[in-house]
């Protein structure tokens, strides 16, 4: 339901697999790299299921076009950089991440649909070597709220477009506002030990979830006409409330959450969720709210 948010006490940037990493990203780039990287690279079409309202409201945001030099921030298994890819025909895309699960995954869509434009990198965005104003345009869905330091990424990204170039990306607004995780969570409440999503503005799903921080962010990199606007829309979580749970349980996070609690517990905890997701249940499968904020943004 999240990508992992864990957060590292380092001190100074490592090197990992495909690069370096920042100081405070070295457990992000460990779980993306390991089970989370590995269950997310599973799950990459239910993902794109789950966002196929929201992915058209980036795109449209971003203002494609056929000769588009673009970057994907944190694009896992490459749905936004494909998607990106089919209407920037003429041009480039490099989608980066951390996960080279998921990187690999991406690299084989991206062959199998003839898309020789797309390039990828396994590396951490937030100090990556990016050439200076390379691309027209930085996207991303979801992939921008688990930077150690913020203002350093967005620093980095605006320096990567060229003058007059287009930042546009998806973040999470607030857990309450996000029925996706709050229905669940406040099903699975009694029984379980819910995971720490981290303190406000920490690395993590809601780290950007106040519009005000998120323009103070990008105007201190040296975006201009920056615009916050919130986007609500339905996400499919699964057939029917077995295949939520069913796919809930394979989650690193769901699977630390019942560790150590008796199988009694267990099933009271399920059964809970299930009748929670019940509730929501409709022709199309088990859709529960999205709450995002779309941000748009100009390098002068």
């Amino acid at each position: 339901m999240v990508r992992n948010h864990h957060q590292s006490r380092d001190t100074g940037a490592r090197s990992a697999p495909g690069g370096t990493v920042a100081p405070g990203n070295a457990a992000q780039a460990e779980a993306g790299n390991g089970a989370d990287g590995e269950f997310w690279t599973r799950q990459q079409d239910r993902t794109e299921r789950r966002f196929r309202h929201l992915t058209p409201h980036l795109l449209t945001a971003a203002g494609l076009r056929p000769e588009s030099r673009v970057v994907d921030i944190g694009c896992g298994a490459g749905g936004t950089t494909l998607a990106a890819a089919r209407i920037a025909t003429g041009g480039s895309v490099l989608g980066v991440d951390l996960s080279g699960q998921m990187l690999a995954a991406a690299r084989g869509r991206a062959a199998a649909a003839g898309l020789r434009q797309v390039t990828f990198a396994q590396a951490d965005a937030q100090v990556y070597a990016f050439r200076q104003g390379d691309f027209d345009l930085a996207i991303s869905r979801f992939g921008v709220m688990f930077f150690a330091d913020p203002a350093a990424a967005f620093a980095r990204i605006a320096g990567a477009l060229r003058p007059g170039g287009r930042l546009a990306f998806l973040c999470w607004r607030g857990l309450p506002e996000n029925p996706y995780l709050s229905v669940p969570f406040g099903a699975l409440a009694p029984y379980v030990q819910l995971p720490d999503l981290g303190a406000p503005g920490a690395p993590g799903p809601f780290s950007l979830e106040d519009a005000d921080r998120i323009r103070a962010l990008l105007a201190g990199a040296g975006f201009q006409r920056i615009a916050v606007r919130a986007v609500n829309e339905p996400l499919w979580m699964g057939a029917d409330p077995d295949d939520v749970v069913a796919s809930l349980l394979e989650m690193p996070m769901s699977r630390a959450m019942f560790e150590g609690i008796g199988a009694e517990r267990r099933d009271e905890a399920l059964a809970a969720l299930r009748g929670a997701l019940a509730g929501h249940q409709g022709p199309d499968g088990v859709l529960l709210g999205g709450a995002a904020w779309l941000v748009t943004a100009v390098r002068p």
